[in-house]
């Protein structure tokens, strides 16, 4: 859970939670991660739907809208399961022509009246705790797809790693999912950076394009695991959670040199404003 929800959570602020966080660290009672604290005993837990639908919101919102303006009409795009891209999917909805491929009864419900989106459902088993069709029915329907680009969030983001989630049948569907796909761009609020999950969902290099909310000034740990994401090949794109429209400009982290493509049809568009991130770029190897 980030700190920033603590602090809303408990009505305090940021600070006092960070100073309490700590302390509870110091008696072994949780673990503090990047921009938030888990459980301890080394991987974070997963939440079920009821509990993540209130977790992030602003952050959520930012990143979908951010998201949204990089597909285009006409397109086939895939959307894994989660609350992130259930955000992603209303704003899809007033694209026309657009197809989407999804395993997330949240996504398909979110599009459910979208005249001009057609959507494709996977196979496969209801997990009702996220609400997403998992097993090998979903993974076999998925053999001889091909789109443009897969959304997927999931519970962690590590330089390291990569994607992950705590659900072995979940993360087996995310990687057809991704297999699918000519690129994968990750949505993942901030306080799932550096954070670490048992699954493997996604390897670093597999990813084409992370998207972000802006962490807290006093978030020390974020702004690293950006830039080893971004000296990974990750573009990288940090979008503000509260600012007039005029300030709402991302940060770019440019990847140094060329990706590997798996058939991709091109990178697409970039964010509307194509602005770059200062400070974030690739480091010199």
């Amino acid at each position: 859970m980030s700190l920033r929800e603590l602090a809303r959570v408990v009505q305090t602020s940021e600070v006092t939670v960070r100073r309490d966080v700590r302390a509870l660290e110091a008696e072994g009672l949780l673990d503090r991660r990047h921009g938030g604290a888990v459980l301890p005993g080394g991987f974070t837990r997963e939440s079920g739907f009821p509990q993540k639908s209130h977790l992030a919101t602003a952050e959520k919102t930012a990143i979908a809208d951010a998201a949204a303006a990089m597909v285009q009409e006409g397109e086939a795009v895939v959307l894994g399961a989660g609350t992130t891209t259930q955000e992603l999917a209303r704003r899809l909805a007033r694209v026309p022509g657009l197809t989407v491929v999804t395993n997330s009864l949240l996504v398909a419900q979110a599009l459910a009246h979208a005249n001009r989106v057609e959507v494709v459902m996977t196979g496969g088993t209801l997990r009702g705790s996220d609400y997403a069709l998992v097993g090998s029915g979903a993974e076999q329907s998925l053999q001889g797809l091909r789109v443009s680009r897969a959304f997927l969030s999931g519970s962690g983001l590590t330089a390291e790693r990569g994607l992950s989630t705590s659900n072995m049948l979940s993360a087996s569907v995310d990687r057809a999912l991704v297999q699918s796909a000519g690129e994968v761009v990750v949505l993942a609020d901030h306080s799932k950076l550096g954070t670490d999950t048992m699954f493997q969902t996604v390897p670093t290099d597999m990813i084409t394009h992370l998207v972000t909310d802006e962490p807290p000034a006093a978030d020390e740990r974020t702004l690293p695991e950006l830039q080893a994401l971004a000296d990974r090949g990750v573009q990288v794109s940090v979008v503000p959670t509260q600012a007039s429209e005029a300030d709402q400009r991302r940060r770019d982290v440019p990847m140094p040199g060329q990706r590997r493509t798996r058939g991709a049809t091109g990178r697409g568009p970039a964010l509307p404003d194509g602005g770059r991130a200062a400070g974030l770029g690739p480091r010199g190897r």
